[in-house]
């Protein structure tokens, strides 16, 4: 049997669509498969696998998969490209409403971008001046530094605090981050499940800002963010230590089509 597949990209953070309305895709036990075909030199390539699916209350449901094949909480570029995904497939017109693993997301495309509304967050945990804990649908670490990220060997750096006695079972996504000027950061990634950095990663892109609203005090004014696969932007209302309509807005884009056979 062919399966088709689509492949997206929001800001370099790539994924291999398939539309499985019909539920095509083998549901169980297909962690070994989804791995293969994320796999960059034995298969298409990818930082992970959506399934775009039915719901019975939202235009459709998005099923998350790390490119390690395990299936993986949230993740903010995941759903704007699924997003895309939807309005062309004509699913959705110019709005969408789509329930994923950390409940329902409202998607509105703009101008060719892409904004999708992420999850309120709650609480943040400060471990110092500069390092932040949250979950912005995964969960994060956070880092400023004054030190140039582009400098920094920050695979092994993030490896230390990933597999430490506190994060090794679950896994955490590490973030750098240097601040550029008062409304622009720059911020690498590196992504459990993936077990690398990744071009961008929206989760982490959130979780960066809002703990930069935290630290410096900035009172809910947009912030673009620089990633080493373009450019995000966020928009979100401060309260103390919550944070709630958070919109994630960046460019989400087909890079092309194909079949794979079961």
């Amino acid at each position: 049997m062919n399966i088709k597949f689509y492949k997206y990209q929001g800001t370099g953070n790539d994924f291999i669509m398939i539309d499985d309305r019909i539920s095509l895709f083998p549901s169980g036990n297909n962690s070994k498969l989804i791995e293969q075909l994320c796999h960059r030199r034995f298969g298409i390539g990818a930082d992970g696998l959506i399934l775009l699916q039915k719901h019975e209350s939202a235009d459709f449901h998005m099923k998350y998969y790390n490119s390690d094949g395990r299936e993986s909480s949230m993740c903010g570029n995941g759903g704007r490209c699924i997003a895309q995904f939807a309005k062309d497939l004509n699913i959705v017109g110019d709005k969408a409403v789509f329930y994923a693993v950390d409940g329902y997301h409202e998607a509105e495309y703009q101008d060719g971008f892409v904004s999708l509304l992420m999850k309120d967050v709650d609480s943040m945990e400060k471990r110092s001046t500069d390092e932040f804990v949250l979950n912005t649908g995964s969960p994060h670490y956070v880092i400023f530094t004054h030190t140039d990220i582009d400098s920094l060997d920050i695979v092994s750096m993030a490896k230390k605090i990933r597999y430490n006695d506190e994060f090794a079972i679950d896994g955490i996504n590490v973030n750098f981050v240097n601040i550029v000027s008062e409304t622009e950061l720059k911020v690498r990634t590196y992504e459990r499940g993936v077990e690398d950095e990744t071009y961008s990663c929206g989760t982490g892109v959130t979780a960066c800002v809002l703990a930069y609203s935290q630290r410096n005090s900035i009172s809910g004014r947009p912030i673009t963010v620089q990633t080493l696969g373009g450019t995000l932007s966020l928009k979100y209302t401060p309260n103390e230590y919550s944070f709630k309509q958070i919109y994630l807005q960046g460019p989400a884009l087909r890079v092309f089509e194909g079949k794979f056979e079961l």
